[in-house]
């Protein structure tokens, strides 16, 4: 049997006459001025940029590779900076599984964590010059490298530093506390002890320390409505859980939005026969299919919701615009969890990757599989119910922020209202779960966050992205 070789094209197509595929209707590329463009591409302002002509003749100190300025004190180069700003504001412990001394170079950087942040360290970088909430943004501009006792580079690596940081926020934590319709500010982030959890890593496929727990997870600036959950903090005292009604009108539209979801399983085609070998571009042309498919659900979700006739088409066409990726990743992850985790997941085992494609896979990838594999992981752990889901999914829709929209103020209300009712369904029927409620909302910045990274991800790496995501939840998930 024939197959098209050719490498995935932006159109959605590739796939052969092969197994399981049929050749995709066409899907336009995912649009690379996404909603949270400006956002992505602002560098840190701690960073001073290098002349093209100086650029040339400077390397990164860390790897190698061709140098974009002065980032956290030391000469270095965009994917560097980005893997020590993402390994101190998450608190990222790793493993080395050689001897602490893997060479560090622009193909093998990838390959070790441990020693890429080991190296990051001993060369200077200077992690005070990082923010704290991790945003771009440099604390002090004029912070050049420092120097380092071996002793504190080992408290750093073995995850003790961020042991006594984590110590000292929960004896002196913030006690602020907000409510819906309040603006994020930094000075009332949560704190990075709020969402310490395990650093175990565990090994995939070649591919180096995926964590089965995300530390640190702070809330994006392109979602600040989201209001802060201080009153739900871990170190708060909790009320003793009191019997309650849910409200008849919140129990109405909650009914509502959970009608106008489409609920069936997905139609798309992804059984593949014993034995056959998935190649890159069938795959490709799988997931185009899927997205497909995805994106037409959620147009016919907008026409049944119980606030339709409250906003205008082109808010409407503004809002599905911004945020349709956000809606497929949501329903991916929860919904159709079982289809994608399950049957999407078999197929992808039966694609190789070759070599040239593992050595060539970007930070920006990487950065999203593991965020996508911690979210699976909360999902998993929380078992989101319907109700749960189309309450999420109308949240993070009606986001007043977006630009171009002629009814922000009218957004906002409906957003509150949504919120309020999520919240009264959640703590009515999981009253032994008081954290639940602020639990599933902290997931929402994060789909936004991952779904604006996943636009930068270069198409032709989609296929591998996928593999190893799928796989390292399935068999994480099958252990337990």
């Amino acid at each position: 049997m024939e197959r098209d070789e050719r490498p995935p094209s932006g159109g959605g197509g590739g796939g052969g006459s092969a197994g399981f595929l049929e050749p995709p209707a066409a899907l336009p590329p995912p649009p690379r001025n996404g909603f949270c463009q400006d956002e992505l591409a602002e560098l840190d302002s701690s960073t001073i940029s290098v002349p093209d002509d100086r650029a040339e003749q400077r390397t990164c100190l860390i790897c190698g590779d061709r140098a974009t300025g002065l980032h956290y004190g030391i000469i270095s180069c965009e994917g560097c900076k980005g893997f020590f700003k993402r390994s101190i504001c998450n608190k990222r412990v790793y493993r080395c599984s050689r001897d602490k001394n893997c060479v560090m170079s622009r193909k093998q950087r990838n390959r070790c964590q441990y020693c890429r942040l080991l190296k990051c360290l001993q060369m200077g970088m200077n992690r005070k010059a990082i923010r704290e909430d991790g945003m771009p943004g440099g604390r002090n501009k004029s912070i050049g490298p420092v120097q380092i006792s071996e002793e504190e580079i080992e408290r750093i690596m073995s995850g003790q530093e961020f042991e006594e940081e984590a110590n000292h926020w929960s004896n002196h934590g913030d006690s602020d506390h907000s409510s819906p319709g309040n603006r994020a500010s930094e000075s009332n982030q949560p704190s990075p002890g709020s969402t310490l959890s395990s650093s175990r890593s565990v090994e995939l496929n070649g591919f180096v320390a995926f964590r089965d727990q995300y530390m640190g997870m702070s809330v994006p600036p392109h979602y600040q409505y989201i209001p802060h959950l201080f009153s739900y903090s871990a170190h708060s005292p909790l009320l003793p859980p009191q019997a309650r009604s849910l409200d008849p009108q919140s129990y109405s539209l909650i009914h509502q939005l959970v009608s106008a979801e489409d609920l069936e399983p997905l139609g798309t085609p992804m059984l593949i026969e014993d034995g056959y070998a998935v190649t890159q571009a069938e795959l490709f042309a799988l997931l185009c299919r899927l997205a497909d498919e995805l994106l037409f659900r959620q147009i016919a979700w907008i026409k049944k919701l119980p606030f339709f006739c409250e906003l205008s088409i082109k808010d409407y066409t503004c809002l599905l615009s911004s945020t349709w990726q956000e809606l497929i990743l949501l329903s991916s992850l929860t919904v159709y969890s079982k289809q994608i985790f399950g049957e999407l997941a078999d197929v992808t085992a039966k694609y190789s990757p070759s070599d040239e494609e593992l050595h060539r896979f970007s930070d920006e990838g990487m950065e999203v599989i593991e965020r996508l594999i911690y979210l699976y992981h909360k999902f998993h752990q929380l078992k989101v119910s319907n109700e749960e889901y189309a309450c999420m999914k109308a949240i993070n829709f009606l986001n007043q922020d977006i630009r171009g929209l002629t009814s922000a103020s009218q957004l906002e209300q409906l957003n509150k209202r949504y919120w309020y009712i999520c919240q009264d369904f959640t703590e009515y029927k999981y009253t032994h779960q008081p954290n639940r409620f602020p639990d599933l909302m902290m997931c929402l910045p994060e789909i936004r966050y991952i779904a604006g990274k996943m636009v930068n991800v270069p198409l032709e790496q989609l296929p591998l992205l996928f593999k190893v995501v799928l796989h390292s939840c399935k068999t994480s998930v099958g252990k337990e």
